[in-house]
């Protein structure tokens, strides 16, 4: 899994091993760069925030038609969508501006910069606090469609199958409910929605007050599909390939450029 529950929030792990790394970078400038207090904050500080500007551009170029839509998505911080590479191209940048009057400390601050963003995608890579999930292929799990009818989701094959886990008192699993029904409307894809631990009358009503309407919206009140899935938290994404075997997962909010470049033909 891609995220850790404390409590009842979900931490993003590759955010986590950015701060990890970010730390490291902090207490090794400290340590070795020898820049004066004012000096070392404006470098420090800027190269964080210059990093994350030009990691969200970085990936908004390369998922362009994702974005063109709806560019206030651009602003969406919270939401996954940054590229590592462009984000320390301009952390560079910045780097060799701000400390081009000494060139000891700038080539002594790029090898930190390159080394600690190694680091991070190392972690990203090995991502050693999240394991790999159990999970293969469609659960062998019925459940109950609004109208009371059993739905098998192994049998949900031919086509690839997005299972989305949500309830009405997550933020997140709300403000994705629209990306997921434009995606349901598509016939190349099945889009299962399974409300964890909540009342029929309760679902009906969010989903009719929002003008929501899936073909498979299914109800898991004793949240079954949580527990198979290894679900820290809400929303959980499970993508699956026409042949029933999982792809792809996410837990937390999908972005409309990650959903767009999982289910592209």
């Amino acid at each position: 899994m891609d995220a850790l529950a404390l409590g009842p929030l979900l931490i993003s792990l590759p955010r986590l091993y950015a701060l990890a790394a970010a730390l490291l970078l902090l207490v090794l400038s400290l340590a070795l760069l020898g820049l004066p207090r004012g000096r070392h904050v404006r470098w420090f500080n800027g190269v964080l925030l210059v990093w994350l500007i030009g990691a969200r551009l970085g990936y908004v170029v390369t998922h362009f038609e994702s974005f063109a839509g709806a560019p206030l998505d651009i602003l969406k911080f919270w939401q996954p969508g940054y590229q590592g590479l462009a984000g320390l191209f301009a952390a560079s940048v910045w780097t060799i501006w701000t400390l081009r009057d000494h060139m000891g400390r700038q080539l002594g601050s790029l090898a930190l910069l390159l080394g600690c963003s190694a680091l991070w995608l190392a972690l990203v890579g090995w991502n050693p606090l999240g394991g790999s999930l159990s999970l293969r292929s469609l659960p062998e799990l019925t459940l109950e469609n609004l109208d009371g009818e059993p739905v098998a989701l192994e049998t949900l094959t031919g086509q690839p199958v997005l299972i989305n886990l949500w309830a009405t008192w997550c933020p997140p699993c709300l403000r994705e409910m629209p990306l997921l029904e434009d995606v349901a409307n598509r016939d190349d894809i099945t889009v299962v929605v399974a409300n964890q631990g909540e009342e029929l009358l309760q679902v009906v009503r969010y989903l009719d007050d929002q003008n929501l309407s899936f073909d498979q919206a299914l109800l898991d009140p004793q949240q079954r599909l949580s527990v198979i899935a290894e679900s820290p938290g809400l929303p959980t994404s499970l993508y699956f390939d026409a042949d029933g075997r999982l792809v792809e997962h996410h837990v937390g909010e999908l972005s409309r450029a990650q959903l767009e470049a999982w289910t592209s033909p």
